[in-house]
Protein backbone atom coordinates (compact mmCIF):
# COMPACT_ATOMS: atom_id res chain seq x y z
CA UNK A 1 0.00 0.00 0.00
CA UNK A 2 0.75 3.46 -0.61
CA UNK A 3 0.46 5.31 2.70
CA UNK A 4 0.92 8.85 4.82
CA UNK A 5 1.78 9.70 7.88
CA UNK A 6 0.92 13.39 8.81
CA UNK A 7 3.40 14.22 12.24
CA UNK A 8 6.37 11.78 11.08
CA UNK A 9 8.61 13.65 12.38
CA UNK A 10 7.31 13.25 15.81
CA UNK A 11 7.71 10.47 18.89
CA UNK A 12 4.87 8.16 17.87
CA UNK A 13 4.85 9.00 14.30
CA UNK A 14 8.19 8.28 13.23
CA UNK A 15 7.90 4.52 15.17
CA UNK A 16 4.60 4.52 13.33
CA UNK A 17 6.44 4.82 10.02
CA UNK A 18 9.12 2.39 10.56
CA UNK A 19 5.99 -0.29 11.34
CA UNK A 20 4.85 0.47 8.29
CA UNK A 21 7.98 -0.18 6.91
CA UNK A 22 8.30 -3.28 8.00
CA UNK A 23 5.27 -4.51 7.14
CA UNK A 24 6.05 -3.29 3.52
CA UNK A 25 4.46 -0.52 2.47
CA UNK A 26 5.39 2.47 0.67
CA UNK A 27 5.01 5.53 3.09
CA UNK A 28 5.11 8.98 2.81
CA UNK A 29 5.97 11.56 6.10
CA UNK A 30 4.65 14.73 6.62
CA UNK A 31 6.29 17.47 9.07
CA UNK A 32 7.71 20.74 10.28
CA UNK A 33 10.45 18.57 11.30
CA UNK A 34 12.21 15.33 10.59
CA UNK A 35 12.64 13.03 13.50
CA UNK A 36 14.94 14.70 15.89
CA UNK A 37 17.11 10.71 17.66
CA UNK A 38 17.25 8.81 14.24
CA UNK A 39 17.01 8.88 10.64
CA UNK A 40 13.66 8.81 9.36
CA UNK A 41 12.27 5.06 7.03
CA UNK A 42 10.07 6.94 5.33
CA UNK A 43 10.69 6.38 1.53
CA UNK A 44 10.01 9.58 0.90
CA UNK A 45 9.60 13.08 3.71
CA UNK A 46 8.33 16.11 2.98
CA UNK A 47 8.88 18.99 5.24
CA UNK A 48 5.77 21.08 5.06
CA UNK A 49 3.38 23.28 7.60
CA UNK A 50 0.44 20.88 7.54
CA UNK A 51 -1.37 24.30 8.70
CA UNK A 52 -1.70 25.44 5.40
CA UNK A 53 -3.95 24.55 2.92
CA UNK A 54 -2.18 24.86 -0.06
CA UNK A 55 0.53 21.94 1.03
CA UNK A 56 -1.97 19.67 0.61
CA UNK A 57 -1.88 19.52 -3.61
CA UNK A 58 1.84 18.44 -2.93
CA UNK A 59 1.78 16.01 -0.90
CA UNK A 60 -1.66 14.00 -1.93
CA UNK A 61 -0.02 14.28 -5.69
CA UNK A 62 -0.81 10.28 -5.04
CA UNK A 63 -3.53 7.76 -4.07
CA UNK A 64 -2.87 6.58 -1.01
CA UNK A 65 -4.48 3.47 0.74
CA UNK A 66 -4.32 4.89 4.40
CA UNK A 67 -4.02 8.32 6.30
CA UNK A 68 -2.49 8.69 9.50
CA UNK A 69 -3.31 11.91 11.00
CA UNK A 70 -0.62 12.59 14.42
CA UNK A 71 0.30 15.86 13.74
CA UNK A 72 -0.66 18.00 17.05
CA UNK A 73 0.98 20.85 18.92
CA UNK A 74 1.38 18.75 22.33
CA UNK A 75 3.98 18.13 25.39
CA UNK A 76 3.39 16.96 28.91
CA UNK A 77 2.00 18.62 32.12
CA UNK A 78 4.60 21.72 31.98
CA UNK A 79 3.27 22.15 28.40
CA UNK A 80 -0.85 21.38 28.42
CA UNK A 81 -1.51 22.70 31.67
CA UNK A 82 0.63 25.97 32.32
CA UNK A 83 -2.62 27.95 30.40
CA UNK A 84 0.35 29.79 28.57
CA UNK A 85 0.58 27.82 25.28
CA UNK A 86 -3.39 27.29 25.24
CA UNK A 87 -4.19 29.28 22.18
CA UNK A 88 -1.29 27.62 19.96
CA UNK A 89 -2.47 24.45 21.10
CA UNK A 90 -5.82 24.80 20.19
CA UNK A 91 -5.63 26.66 16.89
CA UNK A 92 -2.58 24.63 15.40
CA UNK A 93 -3.68 21.80 15.85
CA UNK A 94 -7.50 22.19 14.54
CA UNK A 95 -6.43 24.25 11.76
CA UNK A 96 -4.65 20.60 10.73
CA UNK A 97 -7.07 18.42 11.01
CA UNK A 98 -9.80 20.37 9.36
CA UNK A 99 -7.41 20.64 6.88
CA UNK A 100 -7.17 16.91 6.49
CA UNK A 101 -10.85 16.32 6.82
CA UNK A 102 -11.98 18.87 4.13
CA UNK A 103 -9.45 17.28 1.57
CA UNK A 104 -10.37 13.05 2.40
CA UNK A 105 -14.11 13.80 2.01
CA UNK A 106 -12.81 14.15 -2.04
CA UNK A 107 -10.77 10.69 -1.44
CA UNK A 108 -13.06 7.77 -1.84
CA UNK A 109 -11.83 4.61 -0.67
CA UNK A 110 -8.63 6.03 1.88
CA UNK A 111 -8.92 4.82 5.26
CA UNK A 112 -7.90 7.88 7.69
CA UNK A 113 -6.73 7.57 11.17
CA UNK A 114 -6.97 10.02 13.95
CA UNK A 115 -5.00 10.05 16.73
CA UNK A 116 -7.26 11.65 19.81
CA UNK A 117 -6.17 11.71 23.53
CA UNK A 118 -7.42 10.45 27.14
CA UNK A 119 -7.28 14.41 27.59
CA UNK A 120 -10.98 14.28 26.10
CA UNK A 121 -12.59 12.90 29.41
CA UNK A 122 -14.48 15.10 31.54
CA UNK A 123 -12.39 16.49 34.83
CA UNK A 124 -15.71 15.39 36.95
CA UNK A 125 -14.47 11.97 36.17
CA UNK A 126 -10.97 12.05 37.56
CA UNK A 127 -11.01 13.41 40.65
CA UNK A 128 -10.32 10.56 42.79
CA UNK A 129 -7.40 9.16 41.87
CA UNK A 130 -7.82 5.19 42.39
CA UNK A 131 -10.94 5.11 40.61
CA UNK A 132 -10.84 7.33 37.63
CA UNK A 133 -14.02 7.03 34.76
CA UNK A 134 -12.30 6.77 31.37
CA UNK A 135 -15.34 4.96 29.89
CA UNK A 136 -15.49 6.09 26.25
CA UNK A 137 -19.43 6.45 26.74
CA UNK A 138 -18.74 9.01 29.57
CA UNK A 139 -16.77 11.26 27.35
CA UNK A 140 -19.98 13.67 27.52
CA UNK A 141 -21.16 16.04 28.74
CA UNK A 142 -17.85 17.27 28.07
CA UNK A 143 -15.63 18.92 30.85
CA UNK A 144 -12.09 18.08 29.33
CA UNK A 145 -9.46 19.80 32.00
CA UNK A 146 -7.08 21.36 29.35
CA UNK A 147 -7.16 23.33 26.59
CA UNK A 148 -5.53 20.30 24.59
CA UNK A 149 -8.35 18.08 25.27
CA UNK A 150 -11.15 20.69 24.30
CA UNK A 151 -9.75 20.68 20.52
CA UNK A 152 -9.27 16.60 20.33
CA UNK A 153 -13.07 16.79 21.04
CA UNK A 154 -13.28 19.21 18.55
CA UNK A 155 -11.63 16.95 16.41
CA UNK A 156 -13.02 13.59 17.09
CA UNK A 157 -16.46 15.50 16.02
CA UNK A 158 -15.52 17.02 12.42
CA UNK A 159 -14.32 13.35 11.54
CA UNK A 160 -16.96 11.84 12.77
CA UNK A 161 -19.27 14.76 10.70
CA UNK A 162 -17.36 14.03 7.30
CA UNK A 163 -18.19 9.93 8.11
CA UNK A 164 -21.48 10.40 8.73
CA UNK A 165 -22.22 12.98 6.13
CA UNK A 166 -19.36 11.98 2.99
CA UNK A 167 -18.67 8.39 4.06
CA UNK A 168 -15.10 9.04 5.44
CA UNK A 169 -14.12 5.92 6.85
CA UNK A 170 -12.15 7.15 10.21
CA UNK A 171 -10.56 5.46 12.52
CA UNK A 172 -10.07 7.39 16.20
CA UNK A 173 -8.19 6.06 19.11
CA UNK A 174 -7.80 8.29 22.81
CA UNK A 175 -4.29 7.51 23.22
CA UNK A 176 -3.27 7.09 27.32
CA UNK A 177 0.54 8.15 28.01
CA UNK A 178 2.60 6.70 25.44
CA UNK A 179 6.26 6.43 26.27
CA UNK A 180 9.29 4.53 25.30
CA UNK A 181 12.73 5.41 23.50
CA UNK A 182 13.51 8.29 20.71
CA UNK A 183 10.88 10.53 22.88
CA UNK A 184 11.33 13.45 24.18
CA UNK A 185 13.12 14.00 27.34
CA UNK A 186 14.32 17.69 28.16
CA UNK A 187 12.95 20.95 27.02
CA UNK A 188 9.68 21.71 28.58
CA UNK A 189 7.65 19.04 26.60
CA UNK A 190 8.65 15.80 27.69
CA UNK A 191 5.99 13.73 29.72
CA UNK A 192 6.00 12.41 33.13
CA UNK A 193 8.36 8.86 32.19
CA UNK A 194 10.41 10.76 30.05
CA UNK A 195 11.59 13.65 32.65
CA UNK A 196 11.31 11.43 35.38
CA UNK A 197 14.00 8.67 33.47
CA UNK A 198 16.17 12.13 32.74
CA UNK A 199 15.77 12.72 36.35
CA UNK A 200 16.95 9.60 37.76
CA UNK A 201 19.68 9.55 34.84
CA UNK A 202 21.29 12.80 35.68
CA UNK A 203 21.08 12.13 39.88
CA UNK A 204 23.61 10.66 41.73
CA UNK A 205 23.74 8.52 44.81
CA UNK A 206 22.20 10.30 47.60
CA UNK A 207 20.22 13.21 45.46
CA UNK A 208 16.65 14.87 45.54
CA UNK A 209 14.66 15.00 42.44
CA UNK A 210 11.62 16.92 42.32
CA UNK A 211 7.85 15.75 42.08
CA UNK A 212 5.42 18.12 41.02
CA UNK A 213 2.44 17.83 43.51
CA UNK A 214 2.15 15.10 45.98
CA UNK A 215 2.45 12.37 43.56
CA UNK A 216 -0.51 10.60 44.54
CA UNK A 217 -1.75 11.23 41.30
CA UNK A 218 -2.21 8.22 39.18
CA UNK A 219 -1.74 7.75 35.89
CA UNK A 220 -1.44 4.58 33.16
CA UNK A 221 1.52 4.62 30.56
CA UNK A 222 1.43 2.36 27.50
CA UNK A 223 4.55 1.34 25.72
CA UNK A 224 5.16 2.38 21.92
CA UNK A 225 4.99 -1.07 20.43
CA UNK A 226 1.69 -1.55 22.18
CA UNK A 227 0.20 1.54 20.85
CA UNK A 228 1.46 0.19 17.21
CA UNK A 229 -0.09 -3.02 17.76
CA UNK A 230 -3.25 -1.09 18.55
CA UNK A 231 -3.39 1.44 15.58
CA UNK A 232 -2.49 -1.54 13.24
CA UNK A 233 -5.35 -3.77 14.52
CA UNK A 234 -7.99 -0.69 14.58
CA UNK A 235 -6.90 0.01 10.84
CA UNK A 236 -6.84 -3.84 9.89
CA UNK A 237 -10.57 -3.87 11.16
CA UNK A 238 -13.12 -4.00 8.00
CA UNK A 239 -15.42 -2.07 10.20
CA UNK A 240 -15.46 1.63 11.99
CA UNK A 241 -16.49 2.26 15.16
CA UNK A 242 -16.55 5.12 17.64
CA UNK A 243 -13.75 6.67 19.24
CA UNK A 244 -11.46 4.01 21.49
CA UNK A 245 -9.55 3.96 23.92
CA UNK A 246 -6.25 2.87 23.34
CA UNK A 247 -3.83 2.87 26.59
CA UNK A 248 -2.54 0.52 29.78
CA UNK A 249 -5.04 -0.50 32.90
CA UNK A 250 -1.97 -0.73 34.59
CA UNK A 251 -2.87 2.39 36.86
CA UNK A 252 0.19 3.57 39.26
CA UNK A 253 0.76 6.79 41.44
CA UNK A 254 3.39 9.16 40.19
CA UNK A 255 5.28 8.63 43.44
CA UNK A 256 5.56 4.86 42.32
CA UNK A 257 6.37 5.64 38.76
CA UNK A 258 9.57 7.34 40.15
CA UNK A 259 10.23 4.53 42.47
CA UNK A 260 10.25 2.12 39.69
CA UNK A 261 12.78 3.98 37.62
CA UNK A 262 14.85 4.72 40.92
CA UNK A 263 15.06 0.62 41.58
CA UNK A 264 15.55 0.21 37.44
CA UNK A 265 18.49 2.77 37.68
CA UNK A 266 19.83 1.06 41.06
CA UNK A 267 20.31 4.44 43.24
CA UNK A 268 19.62 5.56 46.04
CA UNK A 269 17.25 8.89 44.93
CA UNK A 270 14.75 10.79 47.34
CA UNK A 271 11.60 12.56 46.81
CA UNK A 272 11.10 16.00 46.83
CA UNK A 273 7.33 17.18 46.17
CA UNK A 274 6.67 20.54 44.74
CA UNK A 275 4.07 23.33 43.26
CA UNK A 276 3.98 22.58 39.77
CA UNK A 277 0.79 21.84 36.79
CA UNK A 278 -0.60 18.42 37.33
CA UNK A 279 -3.70 17.48 35.36
CA UNK A 280 -6.29 15.65 37.00
CA UNK A 281 -6.11 14.01 40.10
CA UNK A 282 -6.60 10.06 38.25
CA UNK A 283 -6.69 8.79 35.31
CA UNK A 284 -6.29 5.04 33.30
CA UNK A 285 -7.35 3.56 30.21
CA UNK A 286 -10.94 1.54 30.43
CA UNK A 287 -9.92 -1.51 27.62
CA UNK A 288 -13.63 -3.34 27.25
CA UNK A 289 -14.77 -1.52 24.24
CA UNK A 290 -11.27 -2.19 22.14
CA UNK A 291 -11.19 -5.81 23.82
CA UNK A 292 -14.99 -6.55 22.50
CA UNK A 293 -14.66 -4.96 19.38
CA UNK A 294 -10.91 -5.79 18.43
CA UNK A 295 -9.64 -8.60 20.96
CA UNK A 296 -7.03 -5.72 21.45
CA UNK A 297 -5.33 -6.06 25.03
CA UNK A 298 -1.75 -4.90 25.71
CA UNK A 299 0.55 -7.41 27.56
CA UNK A 300 3.86 -5.43 27.79
CA UNK A 301 4.78 -4.65 31.40
CA UNK A 302 5.09 -1.12 32.57
CA UNK A 303 7.83 -1.89 34.25
CA UNK A 304 9.32 -3.76 30.94
CA UNK A 305 8.50 -0.77 29.25
CA UNK A 306 9.87 1.81 32.00
CA UNK A 307 13.34 -0.26 31.42
CA UNK A 308 14.36 0.01 27.55
CA UNK A 309 12.73 3.81 28.24
CA UNK A 310 15.40 4.25 31.20
CA UNK A 311 18.52 2.91 29.19
CA UNK A 312 17.40 5.02 26.17
CA UNK A 313 17.83 7.62 27.72
CA UNK A 314 20.52 7.05 30.51
CA UNK A 315 22.26 7.10 26.88
CA UNK A 316 21.19 10.09 25.83
CA UNK A 317 21.83 11.96 29.50
CA UNK A 318 25.76 10.52 29.08
CA UNK A 319 26.04 10.93 25.36
CA UNK A 320 27.07 6.75 25.42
Amino acid sequence: MKVLVCGAGGFIGSHLVKRLKQRGHWVRGVDLKYPEFEKTHADDFMIRDLRDPKVYDEILDKSFSEVYQLAADMGGAGYIFTGDYDFHIMTNSALVNINVVKRMEMEWGTKVFFSSSACVYPEFNQTDPENPDCTEAHVYPAQPDSEYGWEKIFSERIYLACQRNYGLDVRIARFHNIFGPNGTWQGGKEKAPAALCRKVAEAKNGDTIEIWGDGEQTRSFLYIDECLNGIERLMGSAESFEPMNLGSEEMVTINQLAEMIIRIADKRVTLKHIDGPLGVRGRSSNNRLIYKNLECEPNYSLLKGLEQTYEWIHNQVHKI
